[in-house]
């Protein structure tokens, strides 16, 4: 039985962390604080860069806590992990470039919304 309660106890760590970290991106994409949404850094704003962040924070505590990562030698846990955040990197700054480049095109062009 002292198994299965500590087993629940980490359950309920892991879905109260994540769930902290889930509300507080549901929270700052809601308000979007002018502070966060008009400066930027590296043409991205503040904003946008805390999202990639907690997204990638996350994926990490999911593979770490769900593949039980947290018993691994540190080279096998980097083998899994770093491509993971590497590629979930690639892909948030791919989709925000690409989301620019057509914005400013239906932005600057005699192209019309048609959305």
């Amino acid at each position: 039985m002292g198994a299965h309660a500590s087993n629940t106890k980490r359950i309920w760590q892991v879905f109260i962390y994540l769930s902290i970290l889930t509300i507080v991106e549901v929270v700052l994409g809601i308000y979007k604080p002018d502070a966060l949404f008009h400066n930027s850094l590296l043409n991205l704003s503040y904003l946008n860069w805390i999202f990639i962040i907690l997204t990638i924070v996350k994926a990490y505590y999911i593979m770490w806590a769900f593949m039980h990562l947290e018993g691994e030698k540190s080279s096998f846990r980097w083998s899994i992990v770093a491509p993971m955040v590497f590629l979930i990197a690639y892909l948030a700054c791919l989709l925000l470039i690409e989301g620019d480049y057509i914005h400013d095109v239906f932005k600057t062009s005699s192209m019309r919304w048609m959305f």
